[in-house]
C-alpha cells in the first residue's frame, strides 16, 4: 500500500506541473501558429508521464477494426477515472472527448480542453446538452473522432448502466460509425471515491464498427440495443481472458 501511495502522490505532482508548465506554452503556442496538433501532442506526453509514474500499462485487441481512416464515435464501458486518458492514449492520435462541464472549473485544463476541440456537456440543462451534441455532430462531419461513455457515470460492477442517448444521437446526426469498445481494469488501479491508484495491466478490446448511414432519431433505441450488446460481448471476452 505505501508504495502505491507514494506513486501516487508522485503522479498528481508531477502532472500537476506538467499542466501548469506545458498547459499554458502549449495553448500560446496553438493560438499564435493555429497548431492544433501541438495540443494532442502534449495531452498524449502528459498521458504517457501520468501512466508511467502510476505504473499503468495497457494491451489493445481487435486494433485492425479502428476506422483511423475515417470520423467515428468510439463508445465504451466506464469503469473509472484512468478510462478516459487510458483510451484517449490507446485508441487514436487526435480524439476528442464529449465530457462532463464540471471539468470546466480547472481552469487551464478547461481552456486547452476547449482549444482541442473537446465539447463539455451539461445534462443537467436540456437545451444546453442539445446543443453541445450538435456541435460535436458538426466536429465529426469535419473529420473529429469523439469518444464516449454512454452510461454516463462510472459502474461498480461489470453490468452495464442504462445508455444516454445524447452521444448516439450525435454519431447519427453525424452519419458516423461507433465503434463499440471495452475496458477492463480501471476499477482496479482506481476504485470509485478513493484517490489512490494501483499500477494494474488495463485490457481494452476493440469491436468492429456499426455503421449508421442512412439512420435517422427513429432508428436510436434500436442503435443503442446493438451497440451496448456489443460491448457487452467485448467485456465478457475480457472477462474470460482474465479469469
Amino acid at each position: 500500500m505505501i508504495i502505491p501511495a507514494l506513486r501516487t502522490v508522485a503522479t498528481y505532482v508531477a502532472v500537476s506541473l506538467y499542466v501548469l508548465v506545458a498547459g499554458p506554452l502549449g495553448m500560446l503556442l496553438a493560438l499564435l501558429f493555429r497548431w492544433k496538433d501541438l495540443l494532442y501532442i502534449l495531452g498524449h506526453l502528459g498521458v504517457r508521464l501520468a501512466l508511467f509514474t502510476t505504473g499503468i500499462r495497457f494491451r489493445v485487441r481487435g486494433r485492425e477494426h479502428l476506422p483511423l481512416d475515417r470520423a467515428a464515435v468510439y463508445c465504451s464501458n466506464h469503469q473509472s477515472n484512468v478510462d478516459p486518458p487510458v483510451l484517449f492514449e490507446a485508441l487514436h492520435p487526435r480524439m476528442h472527448i464529449l465530457y462532463k462541464h464540471e471539468l470546466d472549473q480547472i481552469p487551464i485544463l478547461a481552456r486547452a480542453f476547449r482549444l482541442g476541440g473537446f465539447i463539455p456537456v451539461d445534462r443537467r440543462n436540456r437545451d444546453a446538452a442539445m446543443r453541445s451534441i450538435e456541435n460535436g455532430a458538426r466536429a465529426i462531419r469535419s473529420g473529429s473522432s469523439f469518444l464516449i461513455f454512454p452510461e454516463g457515470t462510472r459502474s461498480r460492477t461489470d453490468e452495464l448502466l442504462p445508455f444516454k442517448k445524447g452521444g448516439i444521437h450525435m454519431a447519427i446526426l453525424a452519419q458516423a460509425p461507433i465503434v463499440p469498445v471495452a475496458i477492463r481494469g480501471g476499477r482496479a488501479a482506481m476504485q470509485r471515491g478513493s484517490w489512490l491508484i494501483h499500477p494494474v495491466v488495463v485490457d481494452i478490446a476493440v469491436g468492429a464498427p456499426v455503421e449508421t448511414e442512412g439512420l435517422t432519431s427513429n432508428d436510436r433505441d434500436t442503435l443503442i440495443a446493438e451497440v451496448r450488446g456489443r460491448i457487452e460481448a467485448l467485456v465478457s471476452d475480457l472477462k474470460q481472458e482474465r479469469a
